[in-house]
């Protein structure tokens, strides 16, 4: 029975990058590539590697924990696992490596996988919530600030906003490749001491065969600023996830409700009141991004570890690493499914832009009391003035419940032709349609 909720619950594609097989599979192919350099430079047999090669195809997870179980030490029981499966070319394996020569450059090309695999993931959702921008660059809605009623924007906006944010979330994880694409060979303190004058070599020839770039330099361990970087834009990735998830939840309010994530046919929302339609996929994705963002904190504690390395990071990072790629990357397919499939209350919308009774267009009131085109010549009003004078009478039209636009006529500030226009929100979003079309312009 798993206890974790990301080996069921929360289980996806990502769950195969940080399993156990994966990762014994990627120790040992670091170990067949330092076997690979090692039989170019003649320090080993070159017939060594296929023997090598066929016994790690034998090698099962079974028998690594068994005689992990004995000797404690879980690097050197996948390397006498191995040596068992390879007949007489065994006793190369591991030769002039350390553990975590072996395990940190492992580490780095599972994290490349995981950046590729989310990657396509946040693509997926890229593409749903550029259309959505596209299919609403002319919804109308009201824009709130502090909670507040502004004045109008679009429902366009809004997703062309997330589009953009999620293409520089993309773009940082692209650019962490550069800096987390990295492994060692460099021994228990990072000098090379058992690869002789040959170390350098040894460590650039390893790199090459599995695609990564060689640390200038290191220590026992690969710096941990590279893993908390990465950890860091997972985070970032996390917090838009959550971002659109709280403002569905916002905007699906009883007394709001402009949209409202998926609601099935034979859901249930409440075990007591049945008329609930609880946004419980949305207060998810905000759940799991806090747990996200808690494994920064980790992950930046492991940075400072005790001289040439201590084993205080271990622990942790066997849990913070597939823990956090799996928690983005199950957010990131929930979000696409509510996205794909969200409801609209176009009425509500309307009713909300109305709401106010007026008051949301006490700006363009405002600009349009300093306008001579509007006013008419020497009519015109200082901008100062006209705010004060707008503020008065909303506040006045807020007390008494009262249409700003029934005011302004009572006052006969402006003439009646131009109060339509005026007072109608549909007409006063600015640029909004074109600034759309841009953010969303591959």
């Amino acid at each position: 029975m798993p206890i974790s909720p990301f080996e069921d619950r929360y289980k996806t594609e990502m769950n195969s990058i940080f399993e156990e097989e994966n990762k014994l599979k990627r120790w040992m192919d670091v170990e067949i590539a330092l076997a690979k350099v090692h039989a170019k430079m003649g320090t080993i047999p070159k017939d060594a590697v296929a023997k090598l090669e066929d016994g790690a195809k034998k090698v099962k997870t079974e028998r690594v924990k068994e005689i992990e179980a004995e000797i404690q030490h879980d690097l050197m029981a996948m390397v006498r696992a191995l040596s068992e499966q390879s007949g007489d070319a065994g006793k190369y394996v591991h030769l002039g490596a350390t553990s975590y020569d072996i395990e940190d450059t492992a580490t780095a090309l599972i994290f490349l996988d995981a950046i590729k695999t989310l990657d396509s993931r946040l693509e997926t959702l890229g593409s749903v919530l550029r259309e959505l921008a596209k299919k609403h660059k002319k919804t109308v809605c009201i824009g709130r600030t502090h909670g507040q009623h502004a004045v109008p924007t679009t429902y366009g906006m809004k997703f062309a906003i997330y589009y953009q944010e999620l293409l520089r979330n993309r773009e940082r994880l692209k650019e962490a490749k550069k800096r987390i694409g990295v492994g060692k060979m460099s021994g228990a303190t990072g000098t090379m001491a058992t690869f002789g004058t040959k170390g350098m070599e040894i460590q650039a020839g390893v790199m090459k065969e599995l695609g990564l770039d060689s640390a200038k330099v290191s220590n026992q361990v690969i710096q941990r600023d590279r893993h908390a970087e990465v950890l860091c834009d997972l985070a970032l990735c996390a917090a838009l996830l959550e971002k659109i998830a709280k403002e569905i939840r916002n905007l699906q309010r009883s007394e709001i409700i402009e949209v409202s994530e998926p609601f099935g046919k034979k859901q249930v929302g409440s075990s007591t009141m049945p008329q609930k339609r609880n946004p419980h996929k949305c207060e998810r994705v905000c759940s799991l991004a806090r747990l996200v963002r808690a494994n920064v904190l980790t992950a930046i504690e492991n940075i400072a570890l005790e001289h040439e390395r201590d084993l205080t990071n271990s622990a942790n990072e066997r849990a913070i690493f597939g823990e956090s790629f799996i928690c983005v990357d199950y957010m990131a397919l929930e979000m696409t499914k509510i996205l794909k499939d969200l409801e609209f209350f176009p009425e509500n919308i309307e009713a909300n832009l109305a709401l106010t009774h007026g008051l949301i267009m006490s700006e363009r009131l405002m600009i349009a009391l300093t306008d001579e085109s509007v006013m008419g010549k020497g009519k015109a009003i200082g901008r100062q003035e006209a705010h004060e004078l707008v503020r008065e009478m909303a506040q006045k039209a807020f007390k008494e419940k009262k249409d700003l636009k029934a005011l302004v006529k009572e006052k006969k500030l402006l003439p009646n032709s131009e109060l339509e226009t005026i007072f109608d929100p549909h007409t006063y979003i600015g640029m909004a349609e074109r600034i759309v079309e841009e953010a969303i312009r591959d």
